[in-house]
């Protein structure tokens, strides 16, 4: 995650209840089935009213509709203009998700987040005032490729293109030894964060701790010195 998309997600209202979601294929009832999950109020809309009735129907939204959202009074009159958050998940039709952020941002919503399927896709709708775009195909397709060159790290949170952190698995050499003997700040210029300890984490553990193999562990880093970790 880079800087920009920091200081978008700061913006986002803390007591926002409430989201609207624009199109029902499977990125967008994937965000209104977790938002919906974690109690939060969810209008989702799509053209095809089919989708819209699955939805209701599976009660994976609050509330869905069947619209047009290239047209602006469709939008107006579903009351989209309204939310403080819209999520417009129209990924592969690319005029269509186009012409939709532009209709949500011109009808005065402070937050939209759209789904792209290129980096033409990307350029545009960041042009018609998208606030933050995102590519969960690519992203999927990055995450898969880090998992299969470095199959022991479990999760990875890219703080920029240099310096991420990652949960992975103890090394077998780490293994029975504790953290003031592995020194990994002078060794390899990591910072250890966590390390698991009967299916919890402990944080900021003591230096006098053992790592167990088979065990979990977080580190925060620059990439290049977390690659240099045994694996």
């Amino acid at each position: 995650m880079n800087l920009p998309s920091l200081s978008f997600f700061r913006s986002l209202r803390k007591d926002n209840q409430q989201f609207a979601v624009i199109g029902l294929g499977r990125f967008g009832r994937s965000v209104c089935s977790t938002l919906h999950k974690f109690g939060y109020q969810v209008l989702a809309t799509d053209i095809d009213e089919k989708r819209v009735a699955e939805a209701l129907n599976e009660r994976i939204v609050s509330h869905a509709l069947q619209i047009d959202s290239t047209e602006p009074a469709a939008l107006k009159e579903a009351g989209i203009f309204e939310f403080d958050t819209v999520i417009v998940a129209i990924g592969n039709y690319v005029q269509e998700s186009v012409i939709t952020t532009l209709n949500v941002k011109e009808g005065g919503v402070p937050h939209v987040i759209a789904k792209a399927s290129s980096e033409v896709h990307c350029k545009l709708l960041k042009r018609v005032g998208a606030d933050h775009v995102v590519f969960p195909e690519y992203e999927a397709g990055s995450a898969l490729a880090k998992t299969l060159t470095k199959p022991s790290i479990l999760e990875r949170f890219d703080l920029d293109p240099d310096n991420s952190i990652v949960e992975m698995i103890v090394p077998d050499e780490f293994d029975g030894k504790t953290i003031a003997d592995l020194q990994l700040r002078n060794r390899f210029g990591l910072n250890l964060l966590a390390v698991s300890q009967d299916g919890k984490f402990q944080i900021n553990p003591e230096p006098t701790k053992r790592l167990e193999k088979g065990s979990a562990m977080v580190v925060i880093g620059c990439n290049k010195d977390i690659n240099r970790l045994p694996i």
